[in-house]
């Protein structure tokens, strides 16, 4: 019998680096070029064949999205050369917009779990709020007033409310929120896209982001719930549905509780790898650089069991 603790740690040690460098070096290609559709469609064609390479029976829960729009790493799809099942939440190009116009941030994303300890979402909207680790549980929530969680979580800091910096995606949605926080008092970060990296953020003081609130793609809030679960910190989201065909994506995960609230621990369960390379410089990654008749790329590869955060700094040898 395959020991998938075992599993887990060989794909930790080495496969899913392999799997998110391919995927960024490919979409690096195509920074800013102006074409979002050629950059995301260059990492899903890298991931894809990267992940069929490796020694799993893998199912995609999070992923382009559903099968007549997404026809390659649609949610359903199989990938894998065979081996213990797991499930696999990705995203190859998160911040498409952020690579075609070369700008900060991009990532080849991807996390993977045992069968079943991923939450299947639909791809729409979610309502998410997110702070580092090392807090009570719950410090924050989704139905508090947005300058309420400002002054909790800075009491829970020992700071005033003008120290505390909120991370928000500059959407014309956000507009009520943004006036919100900064009448209290909190400064606001506004990015283009790139939540995952927005919600991760709030677990590394040098970024000077304490929280992040607003409204993304669901399958993001997956993968940062994956990597929240690896290095702590709290997550709380709930899914938005604008439409009847957006609710019966949801009945067709199997999702009833259409208001129910989710936390870290209901988005992923049990063990976690999950693993980000930098397509473009961020704040969390160097992106994809050219150096001579070599690529080099910045990886992270974290896992819940143990804790574990592995840096890998690549040199790749050109191939075109």
């Amino acid at each position: 019998m395959v020991n998938e603790d075992l599993v887990l740690d060989r794909i930790l040690t080495m496969e899913i680096a392999r799997v998110t460098e391919a995927a960024a070096i490919a979409a690096s290609r195509m920074a800013g070029r102006g074409d979002e559709h050629a950059a995301d469609h260059a990492a899903v064609e890298a991931m894809r064949g990267a992940l069929n390479q490796l020694h799993i029976n893998g199912r995609v829960v999070i992923g382009e999205g559903e099968r007549d729009e997404a026809p390659m790493l649609y949610i359903g799809e199989r990938v894998g050369a065979g081996g213990p099942e797991v499930d696999i939440a990705l995203d190859p190009l998160e911040g498409t917009t952020l690579t075609a116009k070369s700008m900060a941030n991009a990532l080849a994303v991807i996390a993977i779990a045992h069968r079943g300890c991923l939450l299947h979402a639909p791809d729409v909207y979610m309502d998410k709020i997110a702070i580092g680790g090392g807090y009570p549980e719950n410090l924050v929530d989704l139905d508090r007033d947005p300058a309420e969680n400002v002054r909790l979580l800075a009491k829970a800091k020992g700071v005033d409310v003008e120290h505390i910096t909120v991370c928000v995606l500059d959407r014309p949605r956000h507009a009520e929120l943004i006036a919100k926080l900064r009448a209290v008092g909190a400064r606001v970060a506004l990015i283009s896209d790139g939540d995952v990296a927005g919600v991760i953020n709030t677990t590394d003081p040098e970024t000077k982001i304490d929280m992040y609130i607003g409204q993304g793609g669901a399958p993001e809030g997956v993968l940062a719930a994956a990597a929240l679960r690896c290095i702590g910190g709290q997550i709380q989201t709930r899914l938005v549905f604008r439409n009847d065909d957006e609710r019966a994506r949801a009945a067709h995960a199997g999702i009833t509780d259409l208001r129910r609230k989710y936390t870290t621990e209901d988005m992923v369960k049990g063990d976690v790898i999950f693993g980000a390379t930098g397509v473009t410089d961020g704040s969390m990654l160097d992106g994809v650089h050219l150096v001579g008749q070599f690529v080099t790329t910045d990886t992270v590869i974290m896992r819940a069991s143990t804790g574990t955060v592995r840096w890998i700094k690549a040199r790749h040898r050109r191939t075109w």
